[in-house]
Formats: C-alpha cells, sequence, structure tokens
C-alpha cells in the first residue's frame, strides 16, 4: 500500500501544477470573465443573466474563436495570418453555392452536406497551402504574403459572385447553426470539439512542439534537423482549414454567404490570440488561452451593448486591450533575453573557473 502522507502530497502536488507555471494564465483569464459576467450582472441581472443573453454569447464566439486560434498557431510559429477573414468568406460561399446547387438538384441532404464540409475545407486548406508555399518556398515574410493573399481571396470572391452574397444552406447545417443540444448553441459545441482537436495537435504530437521551437529559435531548430518549410507549410495549411471552420459557421448561422463578411473579425482575433497569451514573436502555444480569451471579451462586448455604450468605444477597448497586449510580450521577450544572457555569462565563468583550477 502506499504511504498515506506521501499520497497526499503526489495529489497536492498535481492540484499545484494546474494552478501553475503554463495553466496560470489560462486561470487568470477564468478569472476575469468571472468579474467581468458579475460585474455586469450587478449593473442589469434582469438583462444580462438572462437565458436570451446567455445564447447569444454562445452564438456569437464560435467563429470568432475559431479565427483567433488560426491566428495563435500562426504566431506560434513567429508569423501571422491576415487572409484568415478572405479565406472563411470563400468557404462559406462555397458551401452556400453547394447548397443551393444540391437543393436545385434534389441531391440527398446528408450527402450535399459532406460535399459541402469538405469542399469548403479543401479550399480553406488550398489557401493556406499557398501561403505556407510563398512563405516557406519564396522566403517572403508571413505578414506581405498574407496581406497580399488576403486581397487576392477577397477580390476572387467578389469577381466570382459578383459582389452579390449567396443565400442557402443544407438542413443539417442549418441545425448546426440554429439549434440547441442540453440547452447550448451546437454551434458552440463544435467550437468546443475544434478547440480540444487543435490543443491536441498542438500539446501532444511532434508538430506541435517543433513549431513552438522553430517559433522560438529558427536558427537552433534548423540546426537540430526540423524541416523548415515543412512545418510552415503544414503551419498554413492548418490556419487555412480552421478559417474553413470558421467559414462553415458562419453559413450555418446565418445561412448566407459574402465576400464581405467578417469585416472587423481580423482585428478581434489578433486581439483574442494576443489576450489569451499568444506570443507575436513566436515560441508559445495558447490554445486554451485564445478559446477563454473570445469568450471573456464576448463578454465585455455584451455588457457594453446592454449598457447602451458605442460599438466604437468597443474598438477602442479592443486596440487598448491588443497594445497593452504586446507590449507585455516585448518586455516578456526581453526579459528572457536577459536571463538567457545572464546565464551564458555565468556559466563562461564557471568554466574559466575551472579551466583555471585545472
Amino acid at each position: 500500500m502506499f504511504d498515506n502522507g506521501k499520497t497526499r502530497s503526489l495529489r497536492t502536488g498535481r492540484l499545484a501544477s494546474l494552478f501553475s507555471g503554463a495553466n496560470a494564465y489560462s486561470w487568470s483569464l477564468v478569472a476575469l470573465g468571472v468579474v467581468v459576467a458579475i460585474v455586469f450582472t450587478m449593473l442589469n441581472p434582469a438583462v444580462y443573466a438572462s437565458a436570451l443573453n446567455l445564447e447569444s454569447i454562445a452564438l456569437s464566439v464560435p467563429e470568432i474563436a475559431v479565427l483567433a486560434l488560426a491566428i495563435s498557431i500562426a504566431m506560434t510559429a513567429a508569423g501571422i495570418d491576415l487572409s484568415i477573414v478572405s479565406t472563411a468568406n470563400l468557404a462559406a460561399l462555397f458551401v452556400a453555392w453547394f447548397s443551393g446547387f444540391a437543393a436545385s438538384n434534389g441531391l440527398n441532404d446528408f450527402v450535399a452536406t459532406v460535399i459541402a464540409v469538405v469542399g469548403a475545407l479543401v479550399v480553406g486548406s488550398l489557401c493556406g497551402l499557398l501561403n505556407g508555399l510563398v512563405i516557406a518556398k519564396f522566403d517572403v515574410s508571413p505578414i506581405l504574403t498574407t496581406l497580399a493573399t488576403m486581397q487576392v481571396y477577397a477580390g476572387l470572391a467578389i469577381v466570382l459572385t459578383k459582389g452579390e452574397a449567396l443565400y442557402g444552406t443544407t438542413n443539417i447545417l442549418m441545425a448546426l447553426g440554429m439549434e440547441k443540444s442540453l440547452g447550448v448553441p451546437n454551434v458552440f459545441w463544435l467550437f468546443l470539439f475544434v478547440t480540444a482537436i487543435v490543443w491536441v495537435i498542438m500539446n501532444r504530437t511532434k508538430y506541435g512542439v517543433r513549431v513552438t521551437m522553430m517559433g522560438s529559435n529558427e536558427i537552433a531548430s534548423l540546426f537540430s534537423g526540423f524541416r523548415i518549410a515543412d512545418l510552415t507549410i503544414r503551419t498554413y495549411l492548418m490556419t487555412g482549414a480552421l478559417a474553413a471552420v470558421a467559414g462553415i459557421m458562419l453559413v450555418s448561422r446565418t445561412g448566407a454567404a459574402s465576400a464581405s463578411y467578417g469585416g472587423s473579425y481580423l482585428m478581434v482575433a489578433i486581439t483574442i490570440a494576443v489576450l489569451g497569451g499568444a506570443n507575436p514573436f513566436g515560441g508559445k502555444r495558447e490554445v486554451m488561452g485564445a478559446a477563454l480569451a473570445a469568450i471573456v471579451l464576448q463578454l465585455i462586448a455584451s455588457g457594453l451593448n446592454m449598457m447602451g455604450i458605442s460599438p466604437y468605444i468597443y474598438q477602442v477597448v479592443q486596440g487598448v486591450i491588443l497594445v497593452g497586449a504586446s507590449v507585455v510580450a516585448f518586455e516578456r521577450k526581453l526579459h528572457g533575453q536577459r536571463k538567457d544572457r545572464k546565464r551564458a555569462r555565468r556559466e563562461a565563468r564557471e568554466r574559466n573557473e575551472v579551466a583555471v583550477n585545472a
């Protein structure tokens, strides 16, 4: 039998590790969300804590949160993907177009849904593949590459639709976007499922470990034998696929798709990713942080809207959050560099002392 003292110590250690280290920041976001919810509930409990408002929050979080996950993954690799909204719109347009085509030709709803979803994921992955190839093979910076492809994908969507919105979705996707399970919108369950998959990929696979190391120090990763180009391409394939998932969520929730949808989503997604703990300079993966930050920001947005505060004020709040979080990330980077230099000097002194004593 195990010693009771050792068993209690082991359990205490596990409990302490849950609230420390890599998990500490996520718990701080949970605490922030609780504080925000309590404050706004106290200000207007009849509205903010109502089932209708909670359902509205749950419906508003998923697509922007998934886009933030894509941004967070790109930042882990010391990159950025500014084309995610344009990619999401292209994927959503494919779903809306094929849904209309399937309905007019009497195609089975399940088959039509599978083809629409797979096609949308292919569209998103191809967009991500193009980003990854340009960045990896031609050594163009991620910000310039994805800024250019953002315009290309948006222009392509306008050309294909002549600037008009497309309406329609399959019955299964409509149920995903509009119906609930266990009192929670289905699309929110999908968001939790996607977050879990991304967490496993980033924390429990060789790819996740290697792309984090690459983002932290690309030169060291190169000398370690990592295939930098392959990691980069896979990273942007994933961001493109996640953008497509966000597009599927969008069209299932609204029943329509357009080249101009989600104009403000990009800045919000970047803000969420940075607030969630992603380091714009690379080397830090924060999947749960991004998911929690999306919920926190939506709690704030819902509260400000409840109080009748202008949405432009919310944009100011987003900007302040983004600047503050970026400054904190930059200071952390400098602090880490100073610690590395001090450690290197200390090790050098120790080696010199050993050499002298020898």
